[in-house]
């Protein structure tokens, strides 16, 4: 297997695998399948529809994507992924996405440490100054992890996105960069 370099963070329990926009568009069009499981730790079985989404590819004129997948430091796992997955460049503004591939991580604390340090990435690194999270109003666990954050509830989208064949609503969460200090 060829040895691929991306750039990473580091928090306590946690590295943080950086995927910038180009770059991987390039990784996911030379990459094997068993390059792209070792690597992005996504399953089997969503392979092919990750280098078609990288066909698409992840940045335009005036947006991009960021994101990092989690690597459990003691097992070298990847878990989850967090980051900005619509990256508004001209203005400083971008939708954050976060989740993990197994129940067994959930309800530990991970997004409390990763979501910190990816922030703090966001306002700091990228010099974003809105960071968005759009949610389902059932999605319960997210709701409370913006909140304890500081994001502000800024109103509910109907009929905003399609989850698994059905249409549903988004609330919409923000939080601004000068609000960045009041992390729980």
């Amino acid at each position: 297997m060829r040895e691929f370099i991306f750039d990473s963070i580091e928090t306590m329990h946690f590295r943080l695998r950086l995927l910038e926009a180009e770059a991987y568009q390039e990784f996911l069009k030379i990459a094997t399948d068993e390059e792209v499981l070792h690597y992005i730790g996504i399953p089997i079985d969503e392979v092919s529809k990750e280098k078609a989404k990288g066909m698409y590819g992840f940045r335009t004129y005036n947006k991009s994507y960021l994101m990092f997948l989690i690597i459990d430091k003691q097992t070298e796992k990847i878990i989850g992924y967090c980051g900005y997955h619509t990256w508004y460049v001209e203005h400083d503004r971008a939708e954050i996405g976060y989740g993990l591939y197994e129940e067994n991580w959930k309800g530990r604390g991970v997004m409390s440490e990763v979501l910190h340090a990816v922030l703090t990435y966001g306002f700091s690194v990228m010099n974003l100054r809105r960071v968005e999270a759009f949610i389902s109003p059932e999605n319960i666990a997210s709701l409370h992890t913006v909140q304890k954050f500081g994001f502000t509830r800024e109103g509910q989208m109907r009929n905003h996105y399609v989850k698994e064949g059905q249409v549903e609503d988004s609330v919409i969460y923000s939080l601004l960069k000068e609000e960045n200090n009041k992390i729980a």
